[in-house]
């Protein structure tokens, strides 16, 4: 029984090792196409500061990977199991299956304790760690944003477009500028330019020549400037803040907990200094209406990293019976079952996210339905598989 535990372990660490790799290149490959190498591409990052950012992103792509390996490998292990004849020996000698799959089990457990520790801590630090990397690349050579045939959005208010960059020099510029609110406030057009950076303030100072330019006004769109130098000085340093700002789906275990106890207070519920005003005015039912609508985003990052860490010990009592039942050796046919199963547990996890905005449908609960699904149908899967039928 002892040879047999062992030698179930090693095939399984060994598979999971395997597809933990594979699946954590897959991520990563994507992250880096998206975002990565465009900035390696238009030489806003060195190459150490893009090896650096894919570092920070290991820890965050592990947390992904992680219980789709343990899946993957689950319904790979148990396959060939079962598929040599394996599974019928042991039988026949008076092991039952549950007793064969101890240990198994046991490393789900584990590796969801792995999942909680990347979850909760590590996992959203290095995302956020990777965010202002990224942020502070993006904005330390500000002119490199600027690209030919591109449009690109620069502070808060400004559009860009440039037909041709050649260095510093600009060939056809259209400048856009709106206002909070998305109207837009301005429009500006010239036949060349030159841009020049100013690191040190986090600007750019954008320089059109022979520019035309438009003002929306009450009484429509009136010419304001007709031939001549006009010089923007574009701030980049809001953009930076906002790119480093901390989202809810990258804070830590610990900062949703202390971002909810922030809500639950009820100055919160208003801008100062009118909120302790504000709240007198509300009805119990109202105020109680505000916090709920406040506190359910943060409810549901809060349960979802909770309940992804038990990922892996339903995917585990799935992928066993699965495994056990296709009586396949094909690595192809246990992908792609894991890749199946994992698009059904993410449908929840979308499907909540989405619904943060309405608390009176309970999202952050949702996220526990596919544990619960996942783990009562492996039970019910393992109880037919150890009977036999």
């Amino acid at each position: 029984m002892k040879t047999l535990h062992l030698y179930l372990t090693r095939q399984m660490l060994a598979t999971l090792g395997m597809t933990v790799f594979v699946f954590t290149f897959i991520l990563l490959l994507g992250n880096v196409i998206k975002e990565i190498l465009h900035l390696l591409i238009n030489r806003q990052v060195t190459l150490g500061l893009a090896l650096h950012g894919i570092v920070l992103l290991i820890p965050w792509v592990l947390a992904f990977s992680l219980p789709i390996g343990m899946l993957t490998a689950a319904l790979l292990v148990f396959g060939r199991f079962s598929a040599d004849q394996e599974l019928t020996a042991a039988r026949a000698s008076g092991i039952s299956l549950i007793s064969l799959i101890t240990p198994i089990l046991l490393l789900s457990v584990a590796v969801s304790g792995l999942c909680a520790w990347l979850n909760f801590d590590i996992a959203p630090g290095c995302r956020t760690a990777y965010r202002r990397l990224i942020a502070t690349a993006s904005t330390a050579q500000p002119s490199n944003v600027i690209q030919s045939d591109e449009t690109v959005q620069l502070g808060n208010s400004y559009s860009v477009y440039v037909e041709k960059k050649d260095g510093t020099n600009l060939q056809n510029v259209i400048v856009t500028r709106r206002l909070r609110n998305g109207e837009l406030k301005e429009l500006i057009q010239g036949p060349a330019g030159n841009i020049v950076s100013d690191p040190a303030h986090k600007q750019i100072i954008l320089t059109i020549h022979d520019a035309t330019a438009w003002g929306n006004t009450t009484n429509g769109w009136v010419p304001t400037l007709m031939g001549g130098e006009m010089p923007l000085a574009i701030d980049l340093q809001s953009q930076e803040q906002d790119l480093a700002t901390v989202a809810l789906s990258d804070m830590t275990f610990r900062q949703l907990r202390e971002k909810l106890d922030e809500l639950e207070h009820p100055l919160h519920l208003a801008d100062p200094p009118d909120a302790p005003r504000a709240n007198a005015m509300k009805s119990g039912a109202e105020v109680g209406n505000l916090l709920e609508k406040r506190r359910t985003p943060v409810l549901v990052y809060l349960h979802r990293e909770v309940a992804f860490s038990f990922a892996c010990i339903g995917f585990t009592l799935v992928g066993i019976p699965l495994g056990i039942r296709a009586h396949r050796r094909e690595t192809s046919v246990g992908v792609a079952t894991a890749l199946i199963l994992m698009l059904v547990y993410y449908s929840f996890v979308v499907l909540a996210q989405a619904w943060e905005s309405h608390p009176e449908r309970a999202p952050y609960l949702i996220v526990w339905l596919p544990n619960f699904l996942f783990q009562g149908v492996g039970a019910v899967l393992l109880w037919r598989a150890n009977r036999g039928v």
